[in-house]
């Protein structure tokens, strides 16, 4: 199938639809929560953040349908854009319901180039995907959350697959019709996209720095105390083979992250730092380079 056909666009439009699940966020069975879960739960620090994203998404989704002119896309950036307004309202009801105190902030203004945004926010939702996958996965095998809780976030994550996917897809598809589609131009096209979202990271982590330490102190250190950067970048890179695996393989997936986390894992086998601790003399000698998870051989090809 080429890139950037009509049977292409056909085809990513229709399975971002078939993967859509139909629920609202007061009818999820959310559960009760001891005071140490909810302790953990009120100690993230990202809540504002990541309301304010969701948010904000919502908006510019509304503003970018009326700027596509294909009906099929139209139809998936709506759907994406409903998707994204019930992320906002699930972590609406998850704040108010378990008491956690988040500062209203105002809504960002809506971009005069609100296709350039979706491009930005695309590659910001890749790189954040990928992070999530394994911080999730890390959490939950030390239940530091109830099941219940990790099940509700679960849908949320393979949804978050689902719009990197359609994102890398509509981009190549978007620069084929635009006479850039050469896999070189597309390879400069991610290179600039992804170290755009890595220096808005930045920005972000400076401009929070003094409310991080908030989930630091308040028990993250179950799971992260432990935990080398080696152990963390391949959890990342098997949970995101995980959730891409369902996926067509007739359709593009976003692979860069994958290949370059794989590419340097030798080299983070050799540090040894933990998270959450000081490194110490005797790490090197405790732990092998085969201590971190397996890595899916499959990821990031």
């Amino acid at each position: 199938m080429r890139i950037g056909s009509d049977a292409h666009k056909e085809l990513f439009c229709r399975r971002f639809h078939e993967a859509h699940r139909a629920y609202e966020p007061d009818d999820l069975p959310w559960p009760e929560l001891d005071e140490l879960s909810l302790d953990r739960l009120r100690a993230i620090p990202f809540w504002e953040e990541a309301i304010a994203n969701e948010n904000d998404a919502g908006v510019m989704f509304r503003h970018l349908r009326e700027v596509v002119d294909d009906p099929v896309i139209r139809e998936a950036v709506e759907l994406q854009g409903f998707e994204e307004a019930r992320h906002a309202r699930l972590l609406h009801h998850l704040v108010e319901r378990y008491g956690i105190e988040v500062p209203p902030r105002p809504p960002e203004p809506v971009p005069a180039d609100v296709e350039r945004a979706f491009v930005g926010f695309g590659y910001s939702e890749c790189l954040d995907s990928f992070g999530a996958y394994g911080l999730f996965a890390l959490a939950r095998r030390a239940a530091f959350f109830p099941e219940a809780l990790f099940e509700i976030f679960d849908r949320i994550l393979d949804e978050e697959a689902q719009h990197t996917v359609f994102f890398v897809n509509w981009l190549a598809h978007h620069e084929a019709t635009h006479g850039r589609g050469s896999w070189p131009w597309l390879a400069l096209t991610a290179a600039r996209g992804y170290g755009g979202a890595i220096w808005r990271l930045v920005e972000v982590a400076r401009s929070g720095e003094d409310t991080q330490e908030g989930f630091t102190a308040t028990g993250a250190r179950t799971f992260l105390d432990d935990l080398t950067p080696a152990v963390f970048v391949s959890t990342c890179v098997e949970e995101n083979a995980r959730r891409m695996r369902p996926i067509d393989p007739e359709l593009l997936q976003p692979r860069l992250l994958p290949r370059l986390a794989r590419l340097g894992l030798p080299l983070l086998r050799l540090v040894p730092i933990r998270f959450g601790g000081k490194p110490s003399p005797q790490d090197s000698h405790r732990h092998s380079p085969n201590d971190s998870p397996r890595v899916e051989e499959r990821a990031g090809h």
